[in-house]
């Protein structure tokens, strides 16, 4: 009887061990991180930095957190639907690649909090109601296209002081375009520049862009775009086919062969992101994070495709970049 009476006793302390520690257990519970990108792929520079800043907080990808990816490849029609399926998993969190992606998980979501790791302005797009108090499900860092989109036409007329006529390559106007677009065509006039307008709005239609589409530019202006970022290769190709000086709005274009680049550093907004994904799975609210701007600018000249391609910038515009790769 004794015995029994032990056994029961064990039983008893070992269910009662149990349930105290249940709580426990759910505390553990794995992190989903939906990340929504117009890109083709995880392992890009931005989703690197994003990854070493969540492993620095503490987080083990695949122990504490799961990253759910969703590509649009380009295709941002697609971004709606991508977003949708995030949801539908759900994830705690959305971390969007760009203002068309925030504008999709904002479509499919008012409760899910979306961080944007990169993008235009919230408050412009009517996703939030200020920078500083967001109020709604959308917060995180905003790389204010307008400003540097204009910066880069001053840049490229630094370089090269003889050009009158510049292409400017953009995806339709749209409304994360039309500050850029007329940020462009503001520094143009007063600077006496003329524009001409080239569009791509799929991989499809930027990969039949024929180097004959610069015929008589002096130069190229590439606005900000996420699928322009995936596809640099083709248009660092097309820019060197048609022999015309380009600057590009981020430093990934220079690094493969792009002449000039000037633009916010991306991998640094990402990183400044997992941080708010981080105080958001502790509790804190979207709307109560203020939206954040870049701090990171990258101004880099690629000197090996200018003597390559015979397209040296004046020697006093060289003096003012960040960086020069040989």
């Amino acid at each position: 009887m004794r015995r029994r009476a032990f056994i029961a006793g064990l039983s008893s302390g070992v269910a009662r061990w149990l349930l105290s520690a249940m709580p426990a257990v759910a505390q553990q519970k794995i992190a989903r991180i939906g990340v929504l990108t117009p890109g083709g792929s995880d392992r890009t520079p931005s989703v690197e930095a994003f990854r070493k800043a969540l492993q620095e907080l503490g987080y083990i990808e695949g122990r504490s957190i799961i990253l759910d990816f969703r590509f649009a490849k380009g295709h941002n029609e697609a971004l709606p639907r991508l977003a949708a399926e995030l949801v539908k998993i759900p994830v705690d969190v959305i971390v969007a690649g760009g203002t068309t992606a925030v504008q999709a998980a904002a479509q499919v979501t008012r409760s899910i909090p979306i961080v944007q790791a990169a993008g235009g302005d919230p408050v412009r797009a009517g996703l939030a109601a200020s920078l500083a108090h967001p109020g709604g499900n959308v917060t995180g860092f905003t790389i204010r296209a307008n400003e540097p989109s204009g910066k880069r036409v001053e840049l490229l007329k630094r370089a090269f002081p003889g050009i009158t006529l510049v292409t400017v390559l953009l995806d339709p106007p749209s409304i994360a375009t039309q500050p850029q677009l007329r940020a462009t065509e503001e520094v143009a006039d007063a600077l006496g520049l003329r524009l001409q307008l080239l569009s791509a709005g799929t991989p499809e239609e930027l990969d039949a862009l024929d180097p004959a589409a610069l015929a008589g530019s002096e130069g190229l202006v590439v606005l900000p775009n996420g699928m322009f970022w995936d596809r640099r290769a083709t248009i660092v190709a097309l820019a060197a086919a048609a022999r015309v000086p380009a600057i590009y709005p981020s430093r990934e274009f220079a690094d493969d062969g792009g002449l000039i680049a000037y633009g916010p550093n991306v991998p640094d907004a990402y990183r400044r992101a997992a941080d708010y994904v981080d105080r958001i799975l502790k509790g804190a609210k979207p709307g109560d994070l203020p939206i954040q701007e870049a701090s990171n600018f990258d101004f880099v000249v690629n000197l090996h495709t200018a003597r390559l391609f015979k397209l040296l910038p004046s020697p006093d515009f060289l003096v003012g970049a960040i960086e020069i790769i040989e």
